[in-house]
This record gives C-alpha cells, structure tokens and sequence, in this order.
C-alpha cells in the first residue's frame, strides 16, 4: 500500500481552488493587457483557464508568445492542441498543433458566431437537446407530478434553458427558434396539466409570479432585452453595432417613451436585463389588464398581490403537508379538479377540458364566514407588550359582487372591506376583554390583508429567531403552508357543489 500525499498544488474539491488560480491567472491578462503590442486587440476575456482574444493577426500572435513565455513562471503552460484558431489569411505562423479554421461560423464558449443559417442550425441543435428534459417532465412519477413539473419548467426547463442563447445571439438571427422553443414549452406545459391554454391565458403564464403569472417567460419576447443587457454589461457597446441597434429598436418598439433605449447611453450606463424584461412585463400585464373583464380584472390583481404566488415556489412534501396530490383511490373527477382549482386561483386559463370553470363562490369552502359571538378564532395571549390579540380568520372571494366592483379597480380591495367588517364587529367586545384585534384575512386567489401580513411577519421573526433560519426562507414556507391549506379548501367546495362524493382525508393537510 502506497501513501499519496498532498502538498502542492491546487487540489480537487477545494472550493478556494477557482480562486488561487485566477490570482495567479490576473498577472498575465494584466500582462496582455498592458502590453503595446496588444493594443490593437478588439476582445481580451477570460473565465479562469478559458480564455478568448480577438483582434488582429499580428496582435493575437503576441498573445501566443506571451502566455508561452510568461506562463511556466507562474506554473502555467499553454497547450496548443487545445487551442482553436478561427481567422483568415495565412494562419501557419501560429503553433502547428492547433486546431485551424478558416471558416466564417464558430462557437465560443457556447454562444454562435457566424452566418444566420448557422446560428440558426445551432440553435435548433440546442432545443433539440432540450426536448429530452421537457419530455420527461410529463412522465414525472412522483407524490405531486404536475407541481413538481411546473417547478422545473420555470426553473430550469423553459427559459433558463436557452437564455444564454439569447444573451449571446443576435435576435435577428435566433427570433424564429427561440419562438419554436417558446412554443415547445407551451406543449409541455399543456400536457404536464393536462389542460388547455388560450392566447391570453398562455400570456398570463408567461409573466413573473409577482405578476400573477407562471414565470414560464418567453425566450423570444425577450430576447432583445436578453442581448441588449449582454452587451451593454460587457462593456461592448457601440453605436455601430448594426445587431445592437437592432435590437434597441425592436425593444424601443415593444415599450413606452419613458422606458425606450438611448443607444448611446449605453457604453455610460448598462441595461440589466431585470430592468429591461420588467418594463416588458408592464406593458403585458396592462394590456391583459385592459382588456379583461371585471370579473378577471379582479382576479389577476389579487394573484399578483405580494405572497399570493408563495405556494408555487414550494417543493412538495407529503410528510409536511405540502402537497395536492389528490387520494390514490378518489375518483378521477378529484384529479381533475384539482387541474380546475389552479386554474380558478391563478386565473390562467379561461377555459378547461371541463368546459369554462365557475369561480368558487364566496360562502363556501374557506370563504364561509362562521356567524356567532365570538370575538376572535385563536387568542394569543402575549401578542405584544403582554397584551393578548384576538385573531380572526376569514376568507373572502374579490368575486362576491359587494366587493367586485372596486377589486377590479384596487388589489387586495376585498381583504381592506374585511378587515374594517371585523373590526366593525369586534372592536368593541375585544377593547372589553383588553385585547387587541387582528383581523386574518385572505383573499380566495391568495391576497392577504395587511394586518394579516404584519401578523406573519412577526410570527416569521420568532420562528427565524427559534430556528436560526433566514426570515425570507421562513415567510416563503409560512404563506406557501397557508395558499395550499386554502387550495385543498377550495378543492372541497368545487367537488361539493358538483355533486362528488369526498372519502375522509381527501384533500385535507398531512
């Protein structure tokens, strides 16, 4: 038996390991780029041993030289055989064991460079390589299928997939497969929910969850925001960049006045791409918003209130009662229905294989308000300062026509109404006892009062505090427990009022 030892070196697994190697790399870019024989270079990046220089022959010879001459120091050797050479002319007095192409087309660090019929072919290679993960999402054989397959397709199998493509190719030369791809995902989508999209619903499922969508965003709709943001961060934008301004067009085309790109401004101050898909997103939401009724005004408001859209970053779990998952011995119908409560809650689809879903009315499930003497549903009895809180819980639907005029106007309007009702009721008694009242309220698609909110976020205090855990990672997990107890509520009522038969333990928490 033989004893390895490790003494030198950057070792494998170490996680500094990255980092001592780009001290020792940062001398000799520096080098190069101090170098007056490197100033004619037009591109000099590098991303720890990967590295891409662009300039004139002459220039990029020098480069040669100097990582040969200037990297055994530093424990650096340049190996020619990895190397790719793309250029014209006569390429001879670079190192013969390098790979040499004379051809206008090339792929760099995964992005192509080259003639449209190129850039396209490649992209259609990628989304080919995609199919084989969004296939698979439909054959998930796990506790919650359909929510984990909607997790994936937002976070790693739509647009993250290919939004390096869109980063590094011009839209002119990409728009076509990027739209294929959207459309992919839009398949995929419709078969791991087994239901149908309309235009505008597929539109609502493209904006961001703080939007009252799916995050499922459009490659193509974005994809000059995408590139725009790429080459403006990297310090490469130009005025005579003809793809640049196409782009700064097209996107100047989709936005307001206010929003619009000044290419020159550019260089001065870059575009994030937050910023630059944000104001896409605006535009879509008012235009989904203008042209729906009240109805669904009031819906989409109330989705895309702040932590209605918690529960659809929840993993699913059985065993914490974090999951749908309807009983392995219920009827079809309930599998079914629970398609038909995310599309009633997210307000996504106008229109199911169930034909146009009814909103569910808002004196049953957990809308139906418990009409006794009590004060309050749950009193803590040292809520703040040793005074007691008298909570109580209701859930109101934006959809009751006492308060539907005003939530297609103002979001969370609904909850507001309920909350001075509670107080109105209450208020009185609660003062008698000494305690303070604190209405819950929640809207049916996921809205919260702001008394409930501030309610929970003292409750997210201590359990951070009790728990040594962010307080982001806590308020996620309290309002996606919270959603998912008032979507299997939801789910009861449905199936009630359509006259299905509901087994104990149907739909109810682990």
């Amino acid at each position: 038996m033989r004893t390895l030892t490790s003494e030198a070196g950057v070792q494998q697994g170490d996680p500094l390991g990255p980092f001592y190697f780009a001290l020792v790399l940062h001398h000799l870019v520096l080098s190069i780029s101090k170098d007056d024989s490197c100033q004619d270079l037009l591109f000099n990046a590098w991303y720890l041993d990967d590295g891409v220089v662009a300039g004139p022959s002459t220039s990029v010879q020098h480069v040669v030289c100097l990582l040969q001459d200037l990297g055994p120091s530093l424990g650096l050797h340049l190996n020619p055989s990895k190397c790719e050479l793309f250029g014209q002319g006569d390429l001879s007095v670079f190192p013969s064991q390098m790979n040499k192409s004379c051809t206008p087309n090339l792929i760099i660090l995964g992005a192509p460079i080259g003639e449209v019929a190129f850039c396209s072919s490649f992209i259609a290679s990628k989304r080919a390589a995609a199919s084989t993960l969004l296939s698979s999402l439909v054959k998930l054989g796990s506790c919650d299928p359909q929510m984990i397959a909607l997790i994936l397709l937002r976070m790693c199998g739509g647009f993250t997939k290919l939004v390096h493509v869109a980063r590094s190719t011009p839209p002119s030369q990409a728009l076509d497969e990027l739209h294929a791809f959207d459309e992919q995902v839009r398949c995929t989508f419709t078969e791991c929910q087994a239901i149908d999209t309309t235009d505008s619903s597929w539109i609502q499922a493209q904006l961001s969850l703080s939007r009252g969508g799916l995050g499922l965003r459009s490659l193509a709709n974005h994809s000059n925001a995408a590139f725009i943001a790429s080459i403006s961060t990297a310090g490469l934008a130009s005025s005579s960049d003809n793809f640049l301004a196409d782009a700064v067009n097209s996107y100047n085309r989709c936005v307001p006045p206010e929003s619009a790109i000044d290419i020159n401004s550019l260089t001065s101050s870059p575009c994030r791409q937050h910023t630059l898909s944000a104001a896409l997103e605006n535009i879509q939401f008012n235009s989904l918003f203008s042209q729906s009724s009240v109805a669904d005004k009031a819906r989409l408001l109330s989705v895309s209130s702040p932590h209605a859209s918690a529960w659809l970053s929840v993993v699913p779990s059985p065993g914490l009662g974090l999951s749908l998952d309807p009983n392995a011995n219920g009827h079809q119908v309930v599998a079914r229905a629970k398609y038909l409560t995310w599309l009633t809650s997210l307000c996504i689809v106008s229109r199911t294989s169930l034909g146009s879903p009814r909103p569910p009315c808002s004196n049953i499930g957990l809308g139906h308000e418990l009409r006794n003497t009590r004060p309050a549903d749950i009193l803590a009895s040292n809520w703040l300062c040793g005074k007691p809180a008298a909570f109580d819980l209701t859930v109101v639907s934006p959809l009751n026509p006492t308060f539907i005029s005003e939530a297609g106007r103002t979001a969370g309007s609904a909850a507001v109404a309920a909350e001075l009702r509670k107080h109105s009721a209450n208020d009185a008694k609660c003062s008698e006892l000494g305690w303070t009242c604190i209405p819950l309220v929640a809207e049916s698609y996921g809205a919260w009062g702001s008394e409930a909110v501030q309610a929970f976020s003292r409750l997210a205090s201590y359990l951070a505090t009790r728990t040594n855990s962010p307080k982001s990672k806590v308020v996620c997990s309290l309002y996606g427990h919270l959603y998912l107890t008032l979507v299997r509520a939801n789910v009861r009522a449905l199936l009630l009022r359509c006259g299905c038969s509901l087994q104990e333990g149907d739909f109810s928490s682990s």
